[in-house]
């Protein structure tokens, strides 16, 4: 992950393309459908689901005959980096570029994308993901959520842990039947790091790192030793659910919408049920922007507009699991049900994130 001031000094650089921008948002809608029809292809760089995503857009493909590159063996860095390098010129590569709503607000989105105004009104749609704002540069157009998966025929629906304390019994009633993985994947860290915050009261909200702050969690990182035994360290999100799919373990975190993707895809077992427990577990959203200097931004404003639509929001909820990014979808296939999000968390801010996940691997992990 690069650091702020790096993204500010290269958003400090763009320019070139802002009348290009400011021609577009006084466009009628209509005239811009005609210029995207003229363009006929974006770049759209998103960094997971690749194969999954050039088979949903060929809906948008049909629907416009504008055709929809998605660069292979991208990721989230990767493409950032890309947008940044590109910032100075005055043509970029990047048409829709996607990154998680925590990661666009350390960019400057006046500077380095091109307003949205010019899109059809829809009151439906979401731009503020975990109070971060994304303005007029912003949409959200994937909802994600961390939970427990869990394996009915061996947990009881009724007596799910809750809390802490709820954890570490079943810990201990069923030693060896939960695991949870600390790094390939963000699953693990947002169940062992929520189980510090209220372990600790620690403020996630604060990004500040001190020393007090992260000895602060030495009472967390003792719960987790004192229990050491009874619960499985697993090797990425998809391990995780793989062992609960193949019966070796009962528990562990898990995405909402990666779980429902290796569920549709026939790699795990439809009858694994997800839950958020009370005491809190992390969940956001994935935005999607137009670079200021777009080298198609007609073609890129059009996609946007399909891929944040109540249609294509409903066609994730039921396709990906995802929770959708528009009031007017429907979210009836979601594998949380609505009364559980309010017990959905924004992770820890940074830099404070980052230490407190490397405490835990020096203090819990390392300790094993």
């Amino acid at each position: 992950m690069f650091k702020t001031l790096m993204l500010t000094t290269a958003a400090l650089a763009l320019g070139a393309s802002a009348a290009l921008a400011q021609d577009l948002s006084s466009m009628s809608w209509d005239d811009v459908v005609a210029q995207a029809k003229k363009e006929g292809e974006l770049n759209w760089y998103v960094w997971y689901f690749q194969d999954d995503f050039r088979r949903v857009v060929e809906a948008f493909e049909d629907e416009y005959g504008i055709k929809v590159n998605i660069p292979a063996g991208g990721t989230a860095p990767g493409n950032a980096d890309k947008l940044l390098a590109a910032s100075g010129s005055e043509t970029g590569d990047i048409d829709a570029f996607s990154w998680g709503y925590g990661d666009m607000a350390t960019l400057d989105l006046a500077r380095m994308f091109q307003p949205l105004t010019m899109l059809p009104e829809d009151e439906g749609r979401i731009n503020t993901v975990n109070n971060i704002d994304g303005g007029d540069y912003v949409l959200a157009y994937w909802g994600n959520q961390t939970g427990i998966a869990y394996d009915p025929a061996k947990v009881d629906e009724n007596a799910l842990p809750q809390t802490p304390d709820d954890f570490a019994a079943f810990w201990q009633a069923h030693p060896g039947e939960f695991g949870f993985n600390y790094e390939n994947g963000g699953s693990g860290p947002s169940y062992y790091s929520n189980m510090l915050r209220v372990l600790t009261d620690a403020d996630f909200d604060d990004g500040e790192v001190t020393d007090a702050r992260i000895a602060a969690l030495q009472p967390g990182f003792d719960f987790f030793n004192e229990y050491a035994d009874d619960y499985v360290i697993t090797t990425s999100n998809a391990d995780s659910i793989i062992r609960i799919s193949d019966g070796e373990l009962a528990m562990a975190p898990a995405w909402e919408d990666h779980l429902s993707s290796l569920q549709n895809s026939g790699e795990v077992r439809k009858d694994i049920k997800l839950y958020i427990p009370e005491m809190g577990m992390n969940g956001g959203g994935n935005g999607v922007a137009i670079p200021a200097n777009a080298p198609h931004p007609a073609a890129a404003a059009v996609f946007i507009d399909w891929l944040t639509s109540p249609e294509t929001q409903t066609m994730f909820n039921v396709t990906f699991g995802t929770a959708p990014m528009n009031t007017n979808a429907d979210d009836s296939h979601a594998l949380v049900p609505n009364s559980q999000r309010q017990y959905s968390v924004s992770a820890a801010a940074q830099p404070y994130r980052g230490a407190l996940e490397e405490a835990f691997v020096d203090n819990v992990i390392l300790e094993r």
